[in-house]
């Protein structure tokens, strides 16, 4: 079923980025990313802090005798949100990809299971204080008043969302889910299933109980959220309509969060556009500039994020031929 609504998500996002380009002006939007030329090759080049930041935030979730190379978690870090990033996967499939690249590895699958679902909900979480940080700029610079009560209703709805997903995880959504399936399941090995189940609720809860790192992981994911504002700063620079590092911290946050609660839409296709565009032109962007914007900060999914997907189907055949 999710698979289902990511694909028609998919469908939904092309045809509203396409029906936008079009009708702001295929030539002008692309002849304003043509003029930049070469340089904007550079967004991707600074956009990478926050990649590594993000590996920072993931290595506070594993107990200290149990914590992959910082090599290991960077690269599955890299192909989980390549898959989230290009596939309709509705932001889970590169969460099962991450552990599984771990798991090849010889980390333990318990530990690495827990980690992925804690570090799923510290990215959500994460998104709270940067929305904060996002909607205080937007009524700082007077701007959109009536946008940003809507934005703290999206986020108030967001976090109650987060704090449920929490309490299932700490009552033991696995063993849960492990037990209601076993019950029209069978197979004598079915309990040595639900039996690992719960010793993943055990990791997780362990996680959670460990409230410094988890805090700490948080902070460290937000700061990697901030640090991609430098992407956007720099993409109207080299575009050729400079705006202040405020403008940008809130123009990041704002469309970010927009496209994050869109989730159903992979990779926020035509979501992110509209977002540039309402936020862009209240600080004095063009409408065509603003998607212009928008397509910049979209390179990196060429530079960066079509290689973490080839990498994965490397290691991925290098597995299915050795086994």
């Amino acid at each position: 079923m999710i698979r289902l609504l990511s694909y028609i998500g998919l469908l939904i996002g092309i045809l509203i980025l396409t029906l936008l380009i079009f009708w702001q002006g295929f030539t002008e939007i692309f002849g304003l990313l043509f003029e930049s030329g070469f340089s904007l090759l550079f967004l991707p080049i600074v956009w990478m802090p926050s990649l590594i930041v993000a590996v920072i935030s993931w290595y506070q979730l594993f107990p200290n005798k149990i914590v992959p190379q910082f090599k290991e978690l960077f690269l599955a870090l890299w192909v989980g949100r390549a898959i989230n990033t290009i596939l309709p996967v509705a932001t889970i499939g590169g969460e099962i990809a991450k552990a599984r690249l771990l798991i090849f590895w010889g980390r333990p699958a318990i530990t690495v299971s827990a980690s992925v679902l804690v570090d799923k909900t510290v990215q959500a979480l994460a998104l709270i204080p940067w929305a904060i940080i996002g909607i205080s700029l937007l009524i700082y610079l007077a701007v959109d008043n009536k946008l940003a009560m809507l934005l703290m209703l999206g986020t108030l709805i967001l976090g109650l969302g987060i704090a449920g997903f929490i309490f299932f995880q700490r009552t033991g959504i696995f063993s849960l889910f492990a037990n209601i399936i076993g019950k029209f399941h069978t197979a004598d090995s079915w309990d040595e299933i639900t039996l690992k189940a719960s010793d993943v609720d055990k990791s997780v809860n362990e996680i959670y109980g460990n409230k410094k790192k988890f805090i700490v992981s948080i902070l460290w994911r937000t700061l990697g959220l901030i640090l991609q504002t430098s992407e956007v700063w720099l993409a109207c620079y080299l575009l050729g309509h400079p705006i202040n590092l405020i403008e940008a911290i809130m123009l990041k946050s704002l469309t970010s969060i927009i496209t994050d609660l869109a989730f159903i839409i992979p990779n926020g296709y035509g979501v992110q556009e509209g977002g540039y565009l309402v936020l862009g032109v209240l600080i004095g962007l063009t409408p065509e500039f603003s998607l212009a914007l928008s397509l910049a900060t979209r390179i990196r999914e060429l530079i960066i994020d079509i290689p973490g997907l080839l990498y994965w189907q490397h290691i991925e055949v290098k597995y299915f031929r050795r086994k």
